[in-house]
Order: C-alpha cells, then sequence, then structure tokens
C-alpha cells in the first residue's frame, strides 16, 4: 500500500496560520512578541543571504538564523549533497557498524585544528558543549568548570550551569557545581583553579552576548594556568568557528593557543540537518572510552547521522572552494570600518566592535540635553530598548534582519551569512545611517514606536 503525502499541498491550505498554530501548539509568548514588535513577517524562500516575504520584496539577513546559515540559504553544492545521500539510501544509524562519513567528515574538520585527534558528534551546539563538559569532568577526575561572567553556552542543564546569563538560569536550579569568572580576568581564574578540584575552563573567545572579545594574550596564559594545573581549555566555537571571526576558529586569532576540547556546530548544518561536534585531544577520548565495556558511555541517537555528515562535508567544502573565510574577514574588515567612522557622527552610537563577520553595535547615553531625556526615558522603562527601537526600522523599512545581541543590552549583533560583499555592506550601512539620522533628528517614527516599546516593558513588569 502505498501513502500519499503532498507536503506543498499542506503548506498551501495550511500556511497562513502558522502564527496561530504556533500560539496554539508552541511557545505562545513567541508570536505575541513578533506581533508586538511588527516582526510578524511572513516569509516564502530565501536564497544566499536573502529571503522574501509574500510580497514579493527581498530582506537583506544579517542575522543567518542565529549563525546556522553561514553559507547562506540553499547553497547548491549543500543542497546536492543531500539529495546525493538520500538517494543512496545508505544503510544509515544500524549502530553496529562503522559508515564511512563520520570518519571522513572528522578527518577533515581535524585537519583545521592539527594538535587535536578525535571527534564525537552530536546534533547542536548545546550538545557539543554538554559532551565537553562530561569529558573534561572524566578526563581530570574533578567536579567543578568554570565559565566567564556573560557567557552563553547552550541551554540543556549541563549548558546552563555554565550560562552567564542570570534571566536563562532563573528558576532552573540547583545546576552543576561551575563558577563565574570574568573574561580576562587571570587572578580570578588562579585563585579558583588553585583550590584543585577544576576540570575545565570554557570560554567563548569572542563573547555572543555583547560581542567582547577575550583580551589580548588571555587565552594562552589562561591555557598555561590551567595546565599547570592539571585542568583542561574548552573553546567554544559554536557560533565564532567556521570561519566567523575571518579564522577558521575564532582562538586561532592568537598564537599558541592549542585548546583541549572545541565545540562547533551552527554553519557546520549548512542550514539543513542540526549537526554538533566536539573535537579533543586523543588522551581524553581514550581515558572516556577507556575500555569495551565504556563502548557507548557517551552516544547520541541521531548522531552521525549520514544527512547531517553529508552536510558537513559538502559545508567544508564549499568553505575550501569558494575561499569563505578569506571573504568573512575582508568583508568584516570593510563593514567594521565603515561603521566605526560613524561613531563621531552621531552621538547615540557608542562603539563598533568584533572580528570578522562577527560585528557588535553599541549604542550609549547621548550628550545633548533633547535627546538625552528621550535616552533616560527608554532607559528607565528597560535597559536595551533603544537598541530594539534601531533594530525595527531596519526591517520595516529597509528589510534587513538584525538582532538586539541579549536582553538589557543597548548592542546589535550583526552575524550575516560569510558569502556577503560590497553589496551587502552597502546596503546595511546606507540603511543604518538613515535610522541614525531618524533617531537623531527626533524622526517621529521612530520615537512614537519607543512608546509602544515603553508600554510593553511597563506591562511585563
Amino acid at each position: 500500500m502505498t501513502t500519499e503525502f503532498d507536503l506543498g499541498a499542506l503548506l498551501a491550505e495550511r500556511g497562513a496560520e502558522r502564527y496561530e498554530l504556533h500560539a496554539r501548539y508552541l511557545n505562545h509568548q513567541l508570536p505575541r512578541m513578533l506581533h508586538t514588535i511588527g516582526f510578524d513577517k511572513v516569509y516564502e524562500r530565501g536564497e544566499g543571504a536573502y529571503f522574501w516575504d509574500a510580497e514579493g520584496h527581498d530582506h537583506l539577513d544579517m542575522l543567518a538564523g542565529f549563525g546556522v546559515m553561514g553559507l547562506g540559504r540553499h547553497h547548491p553544492v549543500v543542497r546536492k549533497a543531500l539529495h546525493d545521500v538520500l538517494d543512496a539510501g545508505l544503510a544509515d544509524l544500524t549502530r553496529f557498524d562503522c559508515q564511512p562519513l563520520p570518519g571522513l567528515l572528522a578527518e577533515k574538520l581535524l585537519a583545521h585544528s592539527p594538535h587535536l585527534d578525535r571527534a564525537f558528534f552530536g546534533n547542536s551546539g548545546t550538545e557539543a558543549v554538554e559532551t565537553a563538559l562530561k569529558f573534561a569532568r572524566y578526563a581530570t577526575g574533578r567536579p567543578r568548570v568554570l565559565y566567564c561572567d556573560h557567557a552563553f553556552h547552550g541551554l540543556t542543564t549541563g549548558s546552563l550551569s555554565v550560562n552567564g546569563e542570570s534571566g536563562f538560569r532563573d528558576g532552573f536550579s540547583p545546576l552543576l557545581p561551575d563558577t563565574a569568572v570574568p573574561l580576562g580576568d587571570l587572578d580570578a581564574l588562579a585563585r579558583e583553579v588553585k583550590k584543585g578540584d577544576v576540570a575545565a575552563l570554557i570560554v567563548e573567545p569572542i563573547q555572543g552576548k555583547g560581542v567582547h572579545e577575550a583580551p589580548p594574550g588571555y587565552l594562552r596564559a589562561a591555557q598555561e594556568l590551567l595546565h599547570r594545573h592539571k585542568a583542561l581549555l574548552i573553546a567554544d566555537e559554536v557560533q565564532t568557528g567556521l570561519g566567523r571571526t575571518g579564522d577558521f576558529y575564532a582562538y586561532q586569532h592568537e598564537e599558541g593557543v592549542e585548546p583541549d576540547l572545541v565545540c562547533v556546530a551552527k554553519a557546520l548544518s549548512g542550514g539543513y540537518v542540526p549537526v554538533g561536534a566536539t573535537l579533543g585531544k586523543d588522551w581524553i577520548f581514550k581515558k572516556v572510552y577507556s575500555s569495551m565495556d565504556r563502548v557507548l558511555v557517551h552516544s547520541a541517537s541521531f548522531g552521525s547521522n549520514a544527512q547531517a555528515m553529508a552536510a558537513g562535508l559538502a559545508v567544508l567544502s564549499v568553505m575550501e572552494n569558494e575561499q569563505i573565510v578569506a571573504n568573512a574577514r575582508a568583508t568584516g574588515d570593510l563593514l567594521r570600518s565603515r561603521l566605526a567612522a560613524l561613531v563621531d557622527e552621531y552621538e547615540l552610537l557608542a562603539d563598533v566592535r568584533g572580528r570578522g563577520l562577527m560585528i557588535g553595535i553599541e549604542f550609549g547615553k547621548p550628550r545633548s540635553l533633547k535627546l538625552r531625556g528621550r535616552w533616560t526615558m527608554l532607559q528607565a522603562a528597560r535597559k536595551g530598548l533603544f537598541a530594539q527601537m534601531v533594530v525595527v526600522p531596519l526591517l520595516q523599512r529597509h528589510r534587513i534582519l538584525t538582532q538586539v545581541s541579549g536582553d538589557h543590552l543597548e548592542v546589535i549583533k550583526l552575524i550575516p551569512p560569510l558569502i556577503v560583499g560590497e553589496r551587502e555592506v552597502d546596503r546595511f550601512v546606507d540603511a543604518f545611517t538613515a535610522v541614525m539620522d531618524d533617531a537623531h533628528n527626533g524622526g517621529g517614527l521612530m520615537w512614537d514606536f519607543s512608546k509602544t516599546l515603553v508600554k510593553q516593558a511597563v506591562a511585563n513588569r
């Protein structure tokens, strides 16, 4: 008996119900939030660094699905690889054989980190972090992992234990025995590792929240300190890895840094199939998998599935053949320099920072009395509203999707697909300049919208 299923017909029939379905069956606060800020668009298709709404208007994607769409949407090489692996009809996930694709992807991925030897494949960034936490604890025989203030490493329970944002942690205690230290503070790190119970420090070379980079020399000094006390360095490259910051991994900006464990995900997927990887040194893996009795001591039901492995292999091939890392570095330098040149022109613009195509735009208190009054009004209602007030007209007027870089932060984070070029830089800078002009000139539409945000902030208290 043949079962017929027509996905196109289902979407044609029910696609218009998308917001109602989400409100009824999924996270009911998401559609509510999107309706409030005017982000309740209907997007029909995507390609490269753009997607199109129901009216056929193009939108520039400066968010890349929180970094997942490193190669943009529907890259033809990745798309073909997935068609090929489906058509191959492989005997996938038998659990009692060794398929070739996981080994081939591990080989290709580890070639970018010659000091690392082995890989474990899971399904997401938070799974990659969970794996690193487990492996570090087991390999060292110690219970405690250090993390940095304002860090984000995922939202499952172990990853949440090393999350530096209280808003995510509240209500989920007790968590694992982990301790926060300030990013860049070697004295604080030293005080903790000297206690003798620290398994590792997990760190984002550039923090996603606020786009704060570890100070020069910090990662190498931290590595030496950790190793001196028989603890490990874990680099969380879930967002910063695979070319995002202008090198294959962000930790490679600093000479001599060789983490014991590295977590990757997001862009490795090609935007299609969830995948995460934990890369590590040989001795760590051999200690965890120390005997045949422990062969399945850590595993994932869908880990190393053929579709994810094919997507990862295709992504790495594209990155090499199309010089994606070099493009991210050059385009990022161009975008950052053009935005940095605006700091002296706009008193509401405080800083532009980052590396490659991971850029933070920070806003701050203006000098002039009129602007200062409006700024103070927003800050009194809720910190971060001005940044949201910029994000909204970028989408609604200029059809550019961006994000505020964390709750209660006056920072916009730009993490576009790594394939963007000068055309996209021009479009974003022109739009951003227009929004800044409007904000500084007291444009009615922008400041009128601020009243909606203030009302919403007050109502949620």
